[in-house]
């Protein structure tokens, strides 16, 4: 090619290229918007607390634009960061949700995605009724939001002692498809439990099965269940959903 020569796009990609760009700064800027939100709820709530000589309190941001999306958290896919399509993720934040109260913890580990659809679904609900939520997660960017913990498996129980045994509800997926974070992720969600009883969502791939239903979970049930979840840019390994009860969005498998 001579040097003369340019390399030009057709119109349909530069559309395309612009159209790219113009989401990327337009998810740029809510995420900036929400950070500066975020700093600002804590700077009053710790002000708050001063005055009060009591221990800060962050209100909920009320005043970001809903529904909130995933599209401002960019997958690190090195991170093994591969957030769940909408259809899934409310799938599982309204099975989470069901028969909840304002006495009841969902506890939302290593599921960011998850977290953010129970966020959008309970910004009708008044306050009185509304479920507390905990989203324990590695990536700090999700600091923005007040329920946040931050959360290393490789220290599964390095988290605030008044968090143990308070879970009444509990959404699990391991960042990694190996025996060491399966385990230790699953010592995580006993220790948060407030008893084997209470209700348990996992989704992880199909081959963590013996390990989950053998071993890991057996005193809660889990078990595999016939509901699929999907991935928003897809993922080559395959994914159950396993639980410990049954409802309109599942069933058990067969033995």
């Amino acid at each position: 090619m001579d040097s003369d020569d340019e390399l030009t796009l057709s119109s349909s990609a530069m559309d395309a290229l612009k159209a790219f760009y113009a989401e990327r700064d337009e998810n740029a800027r809510r995420f900036a918007e929400l950070n500066a939100a975020a700093t600002a709820a804590a700077a009053a709530a710790a002000a708050a607390g001063a005055e009060a000589d009591k221990p800060a309190l962050i209100e909920p941001l009320a005043t970001l634009e809903v529904p909130l999306s995933m599209k401002l958290f960019t997958e690190d896919w090195n991170a093994s960061q591969f957030w769940y399509s909408d259809d899934t993720a409310n799938l599982l934040a309204r099975q989470l949700m069901a028969g909840a109260g304002p006495e009841t913890l969902i506890a939302v580990v290593s599921t960011p995605s998850v977290f953010v659809a129970l966020k959008n679904a309970m910004v009708s609900m008044p306050d009185a009724e509304k479920p507390k939520l905990l989203l324990l997660e590695y990536d700090h960017r999700f600091a923005v939001f007040p329920e946040f913990v931050h959360y290393d498996f490789n220290a599964p129980t390095k988290l605030p002692a008044s968090l143990r045994g308070t879970a009444d509800r509990i959404m699990v997926d391991p960042p990694f498809l190996s025996e060491d974070c399966q385990t230790k992720t699953a010592l995580t969600a006993r220790w948060l439990a407030r008893s084997v009883t209470k209700p348990v969502i996992l989704s992880t791939g199909e081959r963590m099965a013996p390990l989950i239903i053998e071993k890991l979970y057996k005193a809660q049930g889990l078990r595999p269940t016939d509901y699929v979840p999907e991935h928003a840019h897809g993922l080559s390994n395959e994914f159950y959903c396993y639980a410990n009860f049954e409802s309109p969005d599942w069933k058990f498998l067969a033995d």
